[in-house]
């Protein structure tokens, strides 16, 4: 038997206590007393909204996994081929620890989804960070030969063959070319791929949170 949520109007099955969709508490009547005398269940304890985020045990849970999450999806190293697998997993993760302090031990996927981003800008911003700090000691400890090595042997002579596959003329390939050995080019490639690696984190992290709270909805039932 189906019910219907009283705020958002969408069907509830009998035995959930909670709406699905918006996480509101839905009255329970027990089926074994006569008509007549039928009480709604009663909680002992506040309900919570299982749409809302109480955001200290969190942003806990988000400090907990972003860290050490961006650190492996640090860019250069080789478990950074992993780092959107790392976020993914680090949302997911962050979202069933949050849930283990909650009453009841329950979240609607929107609210898995804002715990997830908070995780992704955290890790994010480690990801960007360890990536800096990796940068300038190369630079200082003067290692910075293998930085040059590995952009004119996997950067610039590699796009410059796709460009002289794509039917571009040698003359046009070396103005390219020119561009990005200079100082501004080369800030620029490595400023749009820091860009693009904080977007993809938190994107997937988010996504990852949002399963989370899928999963371990299905998983766990409502307590009252």
């Amino acid at each position: 038997m189906e019910i219907t949520c009283n705020r958002c109007h969408q069907a509830v099955e009998a035995e959930n206590c909670y709406c699905p969709n918006c996480g509101m508490p839905q009255l329970v009547y027990g089926t074994d007393q006569p008509v007549g005398q039928t009480q709604p269940a009663r909680w002992d304890e506040a309900v919570r909204d299982a749409s809302s985020v109480d955001w200290k045990p969190a942003l806990r849970a988000a400090l907990l996994l972003a860290i050490p999450a961006g650190v492996l999806s640090f860019g250069l190293s080789a478990l950074g081929l992993l780092g959107f697998v790392w976020m993914a997993v680090a949302g997911a993760w962050a979202v069933a620890i949050y849930m283990r302090s909650q009453r009841p031990a329950w979240i609607t996927i929107g609210a898995g989804a804002r715990i997830g981003l908070v995780t992704g800008l955290l890790g994010a911003w480690a990801a960007a960070a360890t990536m800096g700090v990796w940068l300038f000691a190369m630079r200082f400890f003067h290692q910075g030969k293998l930085i040059d090595d590995f952009w004119q042997g996997q950067m610039i002579e590699k796009i410059g063959q796709q460009w002289a596959a794509s039917g571009i003329d040698a003359p046009t390939i070396l103005a390219y070319k020119a561009v990005l050995n200079s100082p501004d080019g080369r800030g620029g490639v490595i400023i749009g791929i820091m860009i693009f690696l904080v977007i993809a984190l938190i994107i997937f992290a988010t996504a990852g949170g949002a399963l989370g709270a899928r999963l371990m909805g299905r998983t766990r039932q409502p307590e009252v």
